[in-house]
């Protein structure tokens, strides 16, 4: 309950996450039949970056900072997702960053629905004001993980499950394992899970977990700015992806080089981009 995301705001791994989030979006744009979205840990919606959290540690600037400070052309990809920044803030000025519930809000049709949970009362009550009288946008406060049993399977039945918690809880990867494994016995939609790479280890361990429930599709690729061997808090992150959208993978493989050329700028980083497929 500590953890608050506006000191994190837009930094390298939000503009990782959130690139991959938007590809999904779009993916479930492409059909006529109107999907669901449903965030476990929402947060506020939208952050401040002029707030003494954001300035205090400024990792905003080497995010999306400088993402919008790129000239020249820019993949397609990254240029969708540089709009919807854009839309929140003044014509070149970089003030507010969109959360996950925002970037998805962006690209919502009339007949697509989102659910959001959050725990933390303060950041509800933000969330909350921020969808105020917004039909398409249920707000809960609630655990992410119960939230599960709650709104699965979804109405519509098509959609997404994004899962970004804190990880301040050292036993979060075992939450997620088994937090899937019932999802799934309800709702076999697409879910995507973020997670911070600070312990290889934990990590194998992790995936190893995921392999065990026989999951039919399974795709799982990271953004790091640093080695696994260095010495700061968040070395890059990752999204495991399961049950992706057709030709994802594709898109993944394009613009990951790209953003990794953008964001390490002292290549000493590195991007991954792995699949899997259940021989059952």
């Amino acid at each position: 309950m500590n953890y608050r995301h506006a000191f994190h705001a837009g930094n390298f791994a939000d503009v990782f996450k959130h690139i991959c989030l938007i590809l999904v979006i779009e993916s479930l744009l492409a059909k006529e039949k109107p999907f669901c979205y449903i965030d476990t840990h929402a947060g506020i919606g939208k952050y401040d970056l002029t707030s003494i959290q954001a300035k205090k540690t400024g990792e905003f600037a080497a995010g999306i900072g400088t993402l919008m400070a790129i000239k020249g052309k820019k993949p397609t990809e990254i240029k969708h997702y540089l709009q919807i920044v854009k839309s929140m803030n003044k014509e070149n000025s970089l003030k507010y960053y969109p959360g996950s519930p925002r970037i998805v809000r962006a690209l919502l049709r009339p007949e697509d629905k989102m659910i959001l949970t959050e725990l933390h009362p303060a950041d509800y009550q933000l969330l909350k004001e921020e969808f105020k009288y917004d039909p398409q946008v249920g707000v809960h406060l609630q655990n992410g993980y119960q939230g599960l049993k709650a709104f699965l399977p979804p109405t519509p039945r098509r959609g997404v499950v994004l899962i970004d918690p804190p990880y301040e809880d050292k036993n979060e990867f075992d939450e997620i394992i088994k937090s899937l494994q019932m999802a799934l016995m309800r709702w076999q939609g697409i879910y995507l899970i973020w997670y911070p790479v600070k312990n290889r280890i934990q990590i194998n361990q992790f995936e190893r977990n995921l392999k065990k429930l026989s999951l039919k599709n399974l795709l799982i690729c990271e953004l790091n700015l640093f080695p696994d061997d260095a010495p700061f808090a968040l070395n890059g992150s990752g999204m495991v992806i399961v049950n992706p959208p057709w030709k994802l993978q594709e898109k993944l493989n394009e613009v990951l080089p790209q953003l990794l050329n953008i964001l390490d700028s002292e290549n000493r980083g590195n991007y991954r981009l792995e699949s899997f497929t259940s021989k059952m």
